[in-house]
């Protein structure tokens, strides 16, 4: 089984958040997993993926960027981000682009 999404074909939008933890990991866990669960509830999401070493990046793929807009908004969603700032987070970035090419390698 892959841990790639199984994203349409383009076009589509990519939202790639980069971070740094500060080393306080109490809760993360547990709400990452919350918030993955509620990501894949939202309309117009298309798939994540994650890596973390020293810096972690998890990209998420919606249709469009209303969805975009409203999953930012959703309220567990800011409930989360703002611990993050509070507490997990060093520093982090946000990206939102258009997906308009994709190819693969299997």
């Amino acid at each position: 089984m892959s841990d790639f999404a199984n994203t349409p074909s383009p076009p589509y939008y990519a939202v790639i958040f980069t971070s740094e933890q500060t080393g306080n990991d109490q809760g993360y866990a547990d709400m990452a997993t919350q918030i993955r669960k509620l990501a894949k509830q939202q309309e117009g999401f298309l798939g994540m993926e994650s890596a973390r070493d020293k810096l972690g990046i998890t990209v998420s793929y919606w249709k469009d960027l209303a969805s975009i807009k409203k999953w930012k908004l959703n309220t567990e969603h800011l409930i989360a981000q703002h611990k993050g700032q509070t507490a997990w987070y060093k520093q982090y970035k946000t990206r939102i682009c258009l997906v308009e090419r994709d190819y693969e390698f299997k």
